[in-house]
């Protein structure tokens, strides 16, 4: 008999370390799926912002206008949520209106939200909120979104930016803090990647890592820039290689010509390739037109201020 016993508390045992292993690798499991998700675009196409500045400057347009403002108000691109236009008490709703809405038309929303503390380091898209305010703001971002689904490009710009603005502690524990409060909302996040011609790719990965990478879907490249989608795969690969294989978008909406080495408003550009998943194998899940093109980058090359409406500027991109 005591031998039997002993042999059922080694069963016992076993059964036990098994059963806790499971639950072990089921929660790990569970908790990777929950941070980075699967690609959001792989079943349904970005959508259509009826309110985008290209659809109502469509309602005015003069012939010479009309086929370049048709063509960007039926492309999808993103929706720019920034402070200034949404405050804490109303941004929940509004996101929540445009996220149900893209749902019901059977799409997925694309939001940049943009509103940190010093956001462009005081050049031409200067503003975003105080240290204090920005968190409550992203959670009612965060509320807002929570049971939709949706895609959030996070902060453009800053951490590129928090090497030269000397902004580098305070931007990782800014942009940790923010993922924390989206990413249980089941939004998709993508961080800000910089560009191919701007830090090295060792250098932006490290920026990403230290941002808490890991616990988001991966990053978005490109955005508001101009460079060919060839170069930015290339420095992307790498990037997505130096942060454990995180995934990435490019956006697209204005690099049909590649780069001049001019950000603002530079001549001669072009629309790129029109949104679309990617599904070939690669961290890369889809080309994106985030920054919208029309809006001006600031006032510089005949430009208006940075995010307004420019009917020349989207006439000569689409031509």
């Amino acid at each position: 008999m005591p031998k039997k016993r002993r042999l059922s508390r080694q069963i016992i045992a076993l059964i036990v370390v098994g059963v806790l292993a499971l639950a072990a690798v089921t929660g790990w499991i569970i908790s990777v799926v929950s941070k980075t998700g699967g690609n959001p675009f792989s079943a349904t196409e970005p959508y259509v912002y009826p309110d985008s500045e290209a659809s109502k400057a469509l309602a005015t347009a003069t012939a010479d206008q009309v086929a370049a403002f048709t063509r960007l108000a039926e492309t999808p691109t993103a929706i720019w949520v920034l402070p200034e236009a949404h405050t804490t008490a109303d941004v929940g709703n509004f996101v929540a209106t445009v996220a149900g809405n893209a749902e019901a038309a059977d799409r997925v929303a694309v939001f940049v939200v943009y509103g940190i503390p010093n956001r462009d380091c005081a050049n031409e898209s200067a503003g975003g909120l105080s240290a204090e305010e920005y968190p409550a703001w992203v959670s009612s971002i965060a509320a807002g979104l929570e049971g939709h689904k949706s895609v959030v490009i996070l902060e453009p710009d800053a951490l590129a930016l928090s090497t030269s603005c000397e902004s580098g502690d305070d931007r990782a524990a800014q942009i940790n803090d923010a993922i924390d409060r989206l990413v249980p909302s089941g939004t998709t996040v993508y961080l800000d990647g910089g560009h191919s011609t701007w830090l090295p790719a060792a250098q932006q990965a490290d920026l990403l890592n230290a941002a808490g990478i890991a616990k988001v879907r991966g990053f978005a490249s490109n955005v508001s820039n101009y460079n060919a989608t060839d170069s930015e795969k290339s420095y992307d690969a790498e990037v997505s290689k130096l942060t454990g294989g995180s995934h990435y978008v490019i956006d697209t909406g204005r690099n049909g010509n590649g780069s001049s080495g001019e950000w603002c408003n530079p001549s001669g550009r072009a629309l790129g390739e029109a949104p679309t998943v990617v599904d070939d194998g690669s961290a890369l899940d889809a080309l994106l037109w985030i920054k919208n093109p029309g809006e001006s980058d600031g006032s510089c090359n005949g430009g208006p201020a940075a995010g307004e409406w420019w009917p020349q500027g989207a006439v000569d991109l689409a031509k």
